[in-house]
């Protein structure tokens, strides 16, 4: 009989000491949950506030004198006529660019300078390419100038992989003018590609092979 009391005394015991561990466990958490916001800085009355979005950074890009060095550095160029073949240059200058597939709290527009991504990501822009074939006649025949609209599309890696291009321009040649329609293709971040133009006026019939060296 006293053998039974024994142990339904340490069984009480056991049972209560659970009890106690269970309710100190209790208000443990909600004694943590009241002193966390504390604890991170806010008030016992506010909830916690997820941390902001990281801000956009305006790129710090501007002319320069090594930047403008740089673009003197012509694209060589085969330029197809009825019955002939002829070598070219041609460079390449932006006027303006909108870019429709950068960072939305950045500013989309470019004046002159443009870094690879914010064209090739996807971009509409308005160019300027004088060039020079080297044909015989006057010296001044030999040179000309494209002025048109270019858009750019990413297709590799946001672009920069590999991009296309399509666009259309006005031809100034010879005395004359005439409508100018093209594509290319690029990679390596838009540095190096090849584009294609066409121009069916018969004063101007021509295609150009133009290999694309841009360095922004």
């Amino acid at each position: 009989m006293a053998g039974a009391r024994s142990l339904t005394r340490r069984t009480g015991a056991r049972s209560l000491t659970r009890r106690r561990a269970s309710a100190l466990a209790a208000c443990a958490a909600a004694l943590g949950w009241l002193l966390w916001p504390l604890v991170a800085g806010a008030s016992p009355e506010e909830p916690l506030r997820a941390a902001p979005a990281a801000a956009a950074t305006e790129p710090d890009i501007r002319p320069t004198l090594a930047w403008l060095l740089v673009q003197l550095v012509p694209s060589p160029e085969l330029w197809l006529e009825p019955g002939e073949a002829r070598f070219g240059f041609r460079w390449q200058v932006t006027p303006l660019l909108y870019s429709f597939g950068i960072n939305r709290k950045l500013s989309p527009w470019r004046t002159l300078i443009a870094e690879p991504l914010t064209r090739h990501a996807g971009s509409i822009e308005l160019f300027g390419s004088p060039g020079y074939v080297a044909r015989p006649g006057a010296f001044a025949d030999r040179w000309l100038i494209r002025s048109g609209v270019r858009a750019y599309f990413p297709l590799l890696y946001g672009g920069d992989y590999l991009s296309c291009s399509l666009g259309g321009s006005a031809l100034f040649a010879r005395g004359h003018v005439a409508a100018s329609y093209e594509a290319g293709v690029y990679t390596l971040f838009g540095a190096l590609g090849a584009q294609v133009a066409t121009t069916p006026t018969a004063a101007l019939r021509s295609t150009t092979f133009t290999l694309s060296i841009r360095y922004f």
